[in-house]
């Protein structure tokens, strides 16, 4: 039985990942919907400001917060190694770890600094957009999944 302070740590890591699954699920499922509907130069403008306000400290105290809750699991879970639970800590930590933070770093943050490279106005900015809601969207769809799973797996950890 998980209990004490480890316990605290796992029911915060579930918040968080909760937290970041939801924010992913919500553009997946309708803010790049919206933006997507917009003419080039508006959604991309669009979109480079909220990139610019997801990187201040109430969603990156959530995301990045639960990327090392998620690794502090992890450790915890190698050095007690506990009877029940461990294999959902483990899996929990890496589908977050992998699936959402490190996707982020390699899959989405690089289309959003592409994307901030770019004129609004500029032919190649009208030609980018589509490919660029299409990709980002598409690996946003995987974070949100790998979010989710996270969280219900550092749930199961815990029954």
């Amino acid at each position: 039985m998980i209990d004490g302070p480890f316990f605290v740590l796992v029911v915060a890591g579930i918040v968080g990942t909760g937290l970041t699954a939801g924010v992913f699920c919500a553009f997946s499922t309708f803010v790049m919907r919206g933006l997507a509907a917009l003419p080039p130069a508006q959604g991309v403008a669009a979109m480079n400001a909220i990139n610019g306000a997801a990187v201040r400290p109430a969603f990156m105290t959530v995301f990045t917060g639960s990327a090392v809750l998620s690794a502090m699991i992890a450790v915890v879970t190698f050095v007690v190694w506990p009877d029940d639970g461990r294999l959902e800590l483990l899996l929990g930590s890496a589908l977050y770890l992998v699936g959402s933070f490190g996707l982020t770093i390699v899959a989405n943050v690089p289309r959003n600094d592409r994307l901030a490279r770019l004129t609004p106005g500029a032919p190649e900015t009208a030609v980018y957009w589509p490919a660029y809601v299409r990709e980002w969207t598409f690996w946003n769809h995987v974070r949100a999944v790998a979010s989710a799973v996270a969280a219900l797996v550092y749930v199961l950890a815990l029954t």
